[in-house]
């Protein structure tokens, strides 16, 4: 059993990401069927990872404000923050392998 992801929300996201170097954080909602077929490349990655990246999942229906700051229309987006700013971006499902070509870019 590995390290899950960490759940972020409205109230702890902004020091959440200020206070890691790289976080990777999945934009996601329970009824979404696509989010859920991801669900098990973000727990990998949080595994991967760990120690060197911060991965997360914030729900955008509890979350909705931090969702439409950071213009998230569709989901999954995963958005990689770098020192508290975001530096890129993937929407929809996307292989693990073309996350981990993200995150390698910013470690």
């Amino acid at each position: 059993m590995g390290n899950p992801p960490f759940h972020v929300n409205d109230a702890n996201f902004d020091e959440t990401i200020k206070n890691n170097k790289v976080a990777l954080i999945d934009f996601w909602a329970g009824w979404c069927g696509p989010c859920r077929a991801l669900a098990p490349t973000i727990e990998e990655l949080a595994n991967d990872y760990n120690g060197k990246v911060l991965v997360a999942k914030l729900d955008v229906d509890e979350s909705p404000k931090t969702a439409e700051c950071y213009q998230v229309f569709s989901i999954p987006t995963l958005i990689v923050f770098k020192d508290g700013s975001e530096v890129e971006r993937l929407v929809g499902l996307c292989a693990k392998n073309r996350i981990e070509d993200l995150l390698k870019k910013h470690l």
